[in-house]
């Protein structure tokens, strides 16, 4: 495979094949590690409903931008996982992004038109195992490893909408750099966090009504409004920080490196 920066959280990635690969299985995880100390992860606007009710949405910064779920208000720190990586409540949505690890569909060669089901090879989830769901059977995939594909073409059909989502977000100028203020009962100066992008609500209430017509139909606006609802919960991300004696600092990088 070419040697592109590999995405977040993969250490590596290998093609999942019957020949290579025939005695893999894959087990179940009860943690997530690599989690842990990651503020932000990649979510897809098919995800914004359930999102916006646990975590802020925000966009990062750059012309690329991507909406992410933010887990923390300060790199290395996430406010729902244990430092295990262990979910701290069961009732909370945890994004695909970290639901479809270690597996994601991916170009086996630049030029390749297809996408391939690949895995992480240093993942504790997938091996030579004892135990686990085998991936083969008779050289043949089998219904788990079908079920894997299938939420994987699932990711990448709702990535593409969001990079449409993104597209239609930039044409319309609605991003704009973003700022949150929060004064902590008690503290003389209050935090400030800059370094991501939110919807300029301002800009869209002023829409022309053709360009309110286009979001309406493409189901935008909905989607729109779960973002800016959702910047309320930063105050809560805040209380869970210091709840949990990891202060807040008054800076937020949306990024995912």
């Amino acid at each position: 495979m070419a040697s592109a920066p590999l995405p977040l959280f993969y250490n590596g990635l290998e093609p999942l094949s019957s020949e290579l690969h025939p005695d893999h299985k894959v087990r179940s995880q009860e943690a997530a590690p690599f989690l842990a100390t990651q503020h932000a992860v990649p979510i897809t606007v098919d995800e914004f409903p359930l999102v916006q009710r646990f975590m802020p949405i925000v966009f990062s910064v750059g012309d690329d931008a991507i909406p992410l779920a933010l887990m923390g208000l300060n790199e290395g720190v996430n406010v729902f996982v244990d430092d295990g990586g262990k979910l701290l409540e069961t009732n909370f949505y945890v994004p695909a992004y970290v639901r479809r690890y270690p597996f994601m569909l991916a170009r086996l060669r630049p030029d390749a038109q297809e996408l391939s089901l690949c895995f992480d090879p240093t993942a504790d989830a997938v091996g030579a195992f004892d135990e686990g769901e085998p991936l083969f059977a008779g050289g043949q995939p089998t219904e788990a490893t079908k079920a894997i594909l299938a939420f994987n073409e699932t990711f990448e059909q709702a990535g593409q909408r969001t990079q449409a989502f993104m597209a239609e977000l930039r044409e319309q100028g609605l991003l704009m750099d973003g700022e949150v203020s929060i004064q902590p009962e008690g503290a003389a100066q209050p935090f400030v966090y800059r370094g991501f992008q939110m919807v300029n609500e301002e800009k869209l209430n002023d829409l022309r009504g053709d360009q309110l017509r286009k979001i309406m139909k493409s189901g935008m606006l909905p989607l729109l409004h779960a973002h800016l609802f959702s910047l309320a919960l930063m105050r809560e991300v805040f209380a869970r920080q210091t709840s949990l004696g990891k202060q807040p600092q008054p800076q937020l990088s949306a990024t995912v490196n």
